[in-house]
């Protein structure tokens, strides 16, 4: 990994944006994706006590993917019909996939959703990581693709290959990268993943 490159990016981030996310030139963007109160909301649709009823927990993952400004307006409605299309075995097998993923073993779940969104043809990277991420801004990462590769390009990050189709392997290296990054760079860019992708992805433009 090209450190070199990330610090650069850091100094002309807070040469343009001297209070980091919390600059005015930058309020509007924050106000917009607003992942404060979409953790706060998919904490509160997705708690424990919810996935013993699987038709809520398929509707409230819609809702989300349908509310959610990281989502591409193409998605969206793939998404409200695929779970409309879900018979009740369906809905309990993606419930328990959901559960899996975030309360259980990360890996299984994330295995298990491929698997079930790979039958819909939706097996896509941001419609797998939305809700971990949400669930847990500071911990998981939401998976933008073109951003994805440029990262790995701009920053000359060796034997790790992307592919469209999500794998947990991929995942988890790319994930110990961006923590490895996080590291490098001050506190106040990384509080929330998205958002430290996001300084990434503005940097990488400018440069």
């Amino acid at each position: 990994m090209n450190t070199k490159k990330l610090k650069e990016l850091e100094d002309n981030f807070f040469e343009y944006y001297p209070k980091g996310f919390e600059d005015d030139k930058l309020l509007a963007i924050i106000k917009r994706f607003n992942s404060t109160k979409f953790h706060q909301e998919t904490k509160e649709l997705f708690k424990k006590e919810n996935f013993s009823q699987p038709e809520l927990i398929c509707d409230n993952f819609a809702k989300i993917i349908s509310k959610s400004p990281l989502i591409s307006l193409f998605e969206k409605p793939k998404v409200r019909d695929m779970i409309k299309s879900m018979n009740i075995y369906e809905k309990d097998m993606f419930c328990i996939a959901l559960d899996e993923l975030l309360y259980g073993n990360f890996k299984d779940g994330f295995d298990d959703m491929i698997e079930i969104l790979t039958q819909k043809n939706l097996a896509k990277w941001s419609i797998i990581t939305l809700i971990p991420y949400y669930f847990t801004i500071n911990k998981e990462f939401f998976i933008k693709p073109t951003t994805t590769k440029n990262v790995i390009k701009y920053f000359e990050i060796e034997n790790l290959v992307y592919k469209p189709k999500p794998a947990f392997e991929f995942y988890s290296s790319y994930k110990k990268v961006l923590n490895e990054m996080k590291k490098q760079v001050s506190k106040k860019l990384t509080s929330d993943n998205a958002g430290f992708t996001g300084f990434l992805r503005m940097g990488m433009e400018e440069g």
